[in-house]
């Protein structure tokens, strides 16, 4: 029933019932603070005033999701049926999204804790709906009896019934509780992954500290070598000084800087290795996800967790899903083996031919200094141009230009925020009034979320005729100031970040459908990220740039020809670049379409497709799949980024491209995509927005048209 949650981090918007239609009242504290409120407590909600609200937060979620069952069981099969199942979703989701941001993103470690045990507790509740025969067959009969006039209803009651079933509801009892039992197995695995990714990065301790550039230097742990061993606490005597090093925590962030920008050939060796053979507990966990999935599939009548997984979505099975991919990577390789000889070409004249093969530890650095070389790039002074209060007003700029809307910041009511540093701001629209609201936290900090994501915290829903239940989402990013400012200035392929996860919560905030379960990205996978993907192309455009892209110190406007010399490095390697995200797509297939028994040893499977599918060579003794994080999150959607990237390709040239920034573009992007969400069928919302050449039928299922890519790729 509740597919939001086998996609964390999105926005779920539903269409509730008004107060009059039920005997019973509403449970206080279950609506996020607007402007017509004085309710306040953590992200507006009056119950998160302390953590042990959350603990409270649940019960109000289950009390009020037991009167709407009540309620379900004495309605004929309506409309109202659709709309009250679609109040309990919102009602849970609310504590299942704000347990979410809360158990990522809180300083305080009493909120986290309690984020959790709210988090398991309402998961535990889930599985209690999720086999509710009560609801299921209410839905059901709402289906099969249909809902004339209410596409958007009748689309709804389908999608519940699949989604029960889904969960196994259709099943003898005993089959069910089975389902039941693996389901919360491959949570359980799911947290164990990702919690290993944290708690075990790897590190490797580098003598002598000259070897990291100084510009990195801040970033790292000192350490100092004496007679005895090595000691973390700085010693006073020059001698010991002079045995001073750097201990590298290998964590993503950390691994990747180092990758690109330490000339020593074996200090990226080593951070490499390190970085990409840990953590060791999570082959086993993998091991024994792979084998709860299968299990899982077969029960529901499935020959593989891909087939299971794929089904709903626009590919609609596995087949689809690798002929896709493999055409892709049969279009790729050539330009990609060229790619290729060019980096280690440049190796060995940059080395004197002293040195022989490319290896993974090489292919950052060495691109980063073709690219700079080529086109007199210097990312520090790419960087100057972006200080983050700057890159936050283009995402102003946009919204404006676009949509016609203005961000305001508005303040925070004592005890809403999560850390001094979140901003909220009001998306607001002169005839239509606000929009949304939206809380950034973009700053790095210890024991914070280390990636960016967009979090929902309320969907939208329409409440009446004239009333709607506004979105409220977070934008949670890592940017880190230098050493002595108080400002951080992005490196570009940050700020397209941060424009990739701005699309996302524009698509939450502009979406305007009848029922939350619709709402922004409650789309088909392989459709969802489609927006972020697009918005990340406003990052490189000159046009959008200008507006906002100035000096940290003069003031001055970003210079064309650097913004030209940005895209030209953009594109020497994009063959590289999307050969990469190929390999992951056919990591997270293969692993799920096999049984347990056939997937023996994931560390060779992975290692073949590598050899199999790329340009470079596997290292041994690395793992680097342990720390995938994808596998768990999207388990045989990862293909998804791919489709979205070529739906994305044609959007731009087609609908984007001649003017970026004007009314009529923004006004196409809105009405015919973004407020739509997941309530159309998703292959008609692509043709009606671009045309039927968007998409191509393949084996009863649909792939993008790749054209628009190839030709942005120069590969056709």
């Amino acid at each position: 029933m509740f597919a939001l949650l086998r996609r964390s981090s999105s926005i779920f918007s539903s269409k509730p019932l008004s107060s009059r239609n039920f005997t019973t009242p509403r449970v206080s504290g279950s609506s996020p603070v607007t402007a017509e409120s004085s309710e306040h407590g953590l992200y507006g909600f009056e119950v998160l005033k302390t953590a042990k609200g959350f603990r409270r937060f649940v019960d109000e979620a289950i009390e009020r999701s037991g009167e709407l069952i009540s309620y379900i069981s004495q309605l004929p099969p309506s409309v109202e049926i659709i709309r009250a199942m679609d109040e309990i979703s919102d009602t849970v989701c609310s504590v299942v999204d704000s347990a979410e941001l809360c158990r990522n993103t809180h300083p305080d470690m009493e909120f986290v804790e309690e984020a959790n045990k709210a988090s398991m507790r309402i998961y535990e509740y889930l599985h209690f709906l999720n086999t509710n025969h009560t609801l299921y067959n209410a839905v059901k009969k709402t289906e099969e009896e249909g809902l004339p006039g209410t596409e958007e209803a009748q689309r709804a009651a389908h999608t519940l019934r699949i989604e029960f079933e889904k969960g196994g509801i259709h099943l003898c009892a005993e089959k069910l509780d089975r389902v039941n039992q693996l389901n919360i197995e491959i949570a359980q695995l799911g947290r164990e992954f990702s919690e290993n990714i944290i708690s075990n990065p790897g590190f490797v301790d580098i003598f002598p500290a000259s070897l990291i550039p100084k510009h990195m230097q801040h970033l790292l742990e000192p350490i100092y070598r004496t007679v005895s061993g090595t000691r973390k606490v700085p010693l006073v005597s020059s001698d010991a000084a002079k045995g001073k090093g750097f201990r590298i925590t290998t964590d993503p962030g950390t691994l990747s800087s180092i990758l690109k920008w330490v000339s020593d050939d074996e200090v990226r060796r080593k951070s490499y290795i390190s970085g990409n053979s840990v953590p060791l507990a999570n082959l086993g966990v993998l091991d024994k996800l792979i084998a709860a999935r299968h299990e899982l599939a077969q029960i529901m009548g499935y020959k593989s967790y891909a087939e299971f997984a794929v089904h709903p979505n626009m590919a609609s099975s596995p087949e689809v899903v690798m002929s896709f991919l493999l055409d892709m990577n049969k279009i790729v390789r050539h330009k990609a083996d060229e790619e290729f000889k060019m980096i280690r070409d440049f190796k060995r004249k940059m080395c004197n031919e002293r040195c022989g093969d490319l290896e993974a530890w090489d292919e950052a650095y060495f691109t980063g200094m073709m690219k700079s070389s080529s086109y007199n790039l210097d990312s520090s002074v790419v960087a100057s141009y972006f200080p983050l209060p700057q890159c936050i007003e283009g995402l102003k700029v946009l919204v404006e230009s676009l949509f016609g809307a203005t961000f305001h910041k508005i303040p925070l009511e004592p005890g809403e925020s999560w850390h001094p540093d979140v901003l909220k701001m009001s998306l607001h629209h002169p005839e239509e009034g606000d929009l949304g609201y939206l809380y950034l936290d973009l700053y790095s900090r210890v024991g914070k979320y280390p990636g960016c994501a967009h979090f929902a915290i309320k969907g939208g829903r329409r409440l009446s005729e004239t009333k709607y239940q506004l979105p409220v989402v977070a934008l949670v990013c890592n940017f880190s100031a230098s050493p002595g400012s108080s400002i951080a200035t992005l490196n570009h392929w940050e700020v397209e970040t941060l424009f990739h996860e701005f699309g996302h919560a524009l698509h939450s905030l502009l979406s305007r459908t009848d029922y939350q379960h619709f709402s922004g990205t409650r789309m088909v996978l392989d459709l969802a990220e489609t927006p972020a993907h697009l918005f990340e192309y406003y990052a490189w455009d000159y046009r959008v740039l200008q507006t906002f892209a100035r000096h940290y110190l003069t003031g001055d406007v970003i210079p064309e020809k650097l913004v030209e010399s940005m895209n030209g490095a953009k594109s020497m390697f994009a063959a590289t670049d999307l050969q990469r995200q190929i390999f992951y797509s056919l990591i997270d297939q293969i692993l799920f379409r096999e049984s347990a028994s056939a997937i023996r040893d994931t560390v060779s499977i992975v290692a073949n497709l590598k050899r199999q599918y790329t340009s470079w060579k596997h290292v041994e003794g690395t793992h680097w799949h342990t720390r995938f994080n994808h596998l768990i999150a999207y388990g045989a959607g990862y293909y998804s980024y791919l489709y979205a990237k070529c739906f994305a390709a044609t959007i731009w040239q087609e609908v984007c491209l001649e003017d970026p920034l004007s009314l009529a573009t923004g006004s196409a992007l809105r009405n015919k995509f973004l407020r739509h969400g997941g309530a159309k069928d998703p292959s008609l919302l692509l043709k009606d927005f671009v045309g039927d050449h968007i998409l191509r039928s393949r084996d009863g299922g649909v792939v993008p048209n790749i054209s628009s890519l190839c030709k942005e790729m120069n590969l056709s």
